[in-house]
């Protein structure tokens, strides 16, 4: 599967959840970019359980999210990241700067507990 699906749910407290499906690469995340642009949530979760695999440019991407979202106040996480994503976060030295959990429901917990308390 070559082609990067994009499905949104509506978590806790106005979050955005955005579960991703196939690889995050250059050739995919034009998609992810706009919609990442264009939510107004009060926070974001990325679920990337099942993205097998993603490059510098998706990686780039995923960091363009991150302080996006720091820019306009939003929550954001990373949850489920497979061992290979996580891999890449680690070798880029990022895995400690992005808040990361390791299930949609850690992440939904901790995202709407300070979305309360903002």
């Amino acid at each position: 599967m070559d082609q990067l699906q994009i499905r949104s749910t509506e978590g806790p407290g106005g979050i955005l959840i955005l579960h991703l499906e196939g690889p995050l690469t250059l050739t995919t995340l034009f998609e992810f970019q706009d919609t990442v642009r264009q939510q107004q949530a009060k926070g974001l979760i990325l679920a990337l359980g099942g993205v097998p695999y993603m490059d510098s440019a998706g990686l780039g991407a995923i960091l363009g999210a991150y302080v996006s979202c720091q820019r306009q106040g939003q929550k954001f996480a990373l949850a489920d990241v497979s061992r290979r994503v996580l891999t890449l976060l680690e070798v880029a030295k990022v895995d400690a700067l992005v808040p990361r959990f390791d299930t949609l429901e850690a992440a939904e917990s901790h995202l709407a507990g300070k979305a309360q308390g903002a």
